[in-house]
């Protein structure tokens, strides 16, 4: 999971990119980057961190030029704290390209091979972007006959990438004296959205970015989802061009965005994000009425921020009173995206507190959005207790993480989930609650996807059903291997 956004305007660029970025903090910590171009060159900054952290006024007042794209990181493939590792990265030929991208390749061990022995392009880092990029620019460089690139060379390249690319994958280019490039995987695991704007001199300004939020915020009108296969390319002059690139596009978009991932205030695949998390709230509330005494309940409390719409659908559905609880530290980041089980596990105390008030003597409900390791919850339960709760009734508005998730969220460890391998008691065990209750998958798949055009998911980290069809058990060993965390 990352963010990333790329814009064509008629001003300049680089503080359109940076507030972006700050809209986009939520989806990664680890890293953050900018680059524009001015004409034919580029200019570019990236550090470690986040985004007010990573630039100061002197790195935006080199950011020069009206195009421009950003990236924020959650390292999911690689190294976190390497900042060589940081996007956007870049490549000289053909023409200059600078690339960002949210998602991961699941072919990487293959595409190694090939960028080596047959495209003859040397790779620096262990980053499946840096691949992509490289990909892409073999393609690009195989598709132009002359010096003139075009609409169709640039479609053409992308074209032959997805026939060698596999996995998830969103992604932004600038290529440099031309325009921007963006595309989405086959499937749309990935999140991209498409926006314009016309100014007073009658031009218009594009952008594209991983959530629909950034579009509003900066006075953008929403075009449409960049679909599944679909390139998007946009000349320097404004001019938007688009065209099918994929052979048998199909639209499965990631369940965990509209579980955890996204703002609630952002809308993915035409599925507002708020609301589904209002209906998982719903769905939710039938299963702890069907499995758990009610009379036992005092008050229903979220996990803060992501669970809130949930539990007040729970509270209300339930007919308890709803309660907050825990009180939050806004300047930590998102825990279940900390590099490293150790540091998950320190920032839970320091992002919440219990409130001993909201719980003496009490028997609470606590939603929480999902469960993966089980160390935030773990945690939250011992506060619970601490603060003087009586029972601790936990309960998840997903379904069990059971499998690893390969397509850019950082779970790639089987052994790590606290699910794997254990039946709901025994998970409840582990985590000290009194009562656990998890969602059922068809109620998330439904709740999710209730009165939009979207069919399926992906949900392969509650099902272990990969929808890219090539992630096999081998596969999934060598992951666990190489990149558990």
């Amino acid at each position: 999971m990352c963010g990333i956004v790329g814009i064509v305007s008629t001003t300049q660029a680089n503080q359109q990119v940076y507030d972006a970025l700050l809209l986009l903090q939520h989806r990664g910590q680890d890293s953050t980057g900018i680059a524009t171009v001015d004409g034919s060159h580029f200019h570019m900054h990236k550090a470690k961190g986040q985004v007010r952290e990573g630039f100061r006024t002197r790195d935006m007042r080199t950011l020069l030029g009206t195009m421009g794209l950003g990236h924020v990181r959650y390292a999911t493939k690689g190294v976190a704290n390497n900042e060589e590792e940081a996007q956007p990265f870049y490549v000289n030929a053909p023409y200059g390209i600078v690339l960002v991208h949210n998602g991961n390749l699941t072919n990487t061990r293959e595409l190694a091979g090939e960028l080596l022995n047959i495209d003859r392009r040397h790779v620096n880092t262990s980053s499946d972007t840096e691949m992509l990029l490289n990909v892409l620019a073999t393609e690009l460089q195989h598709s132009v006959s002359g010096i003139d690139l075009g609409p169709d060379e640039v479609f053409a390249a992308v074209s032959t990438l997805h026939e060698r690319v596999e996995g998830s994958y969103a992604v932004i280019a600038l290529i440099a004296g031309h325009g921007l490039l963006a595309f989405r995987d086959p499937f749309g695991i990935r999140p991209l959205i498409l926006g314009s704007r016309v100014m007073d001199n009658g031009r218009t300004d594009w952008i594209v970015a991983s959530e629909s939020l950034v579009l509003e915020s900066g006075g953008y009108t929403i075009v449409r989802d960049v679909a599944p296969g679909e390139a998007i390319f946009i000349s320097a002059d404004g001019e938007m061009h688009s065209r099918q690139c994929a052979a048998n596009p199909r639209l499965v978009p990631c369940s965990f965005e509209y579980v955890y991932l996204a703002r609630p205030d952002s809308i993915m695949n035409g599925i507002s994000v708020y609301e589904a998390r209002l209906r998982l709230g719903d769905r939710l509330a039938d299963t702890i009425a069907a499995y758990t005494p009610m009379g036992d309940v005092d008050v229903v409390m979220p996990i803060p921020d992501s669970s809130r719409p949930a539990a007040m659908q729970v509270a209300r559905k339930l007919g308890i009173e709803y309660r907050e609880g825990f009180y939050k530290n806004r300047y930590v980041g998102r825990t279940f995206i900390m590099p490293g089980q150790a540091e998950r596990k320190k920032s839970v105390r320091q992002k919440l507190n219990a409130m001993s008030s909201e719980f003496k003597g009490k028997n609470v409900l606590i939603v929480d959005d999902s469960i993966v390791r089980g160390t935030t919850s773990l945690e939250i339960i011992e506060m619970a207790r601490a603060a003087g709760a009586n029972k601790v009734t936990f309960t998840s508005a997903a379904p069990p993480v059971r499998y690893p998730h390969v397509y850019g969220i950082n779970m790639p460890s089987r052994q790590e989930l606290v699910a794997h391998g254990r039946k709901i008691p025994e998970i409840g065990n582990v985590l000290g609650a009194d009562y656990l209750i998890y969602q059922e998958v068809a109620d998330m798949k439904s709740a999710i996807l209730e009165g939009s055009n979207v069919t399926d998911l992906d949900m392969s980290c509650f099902t272990g059903e990969y929808v890219t069809g090539t992630v096999t058990p081998e596969y999934l060993d060598w992951v666990e291997k190489t990149q558990g965390s």
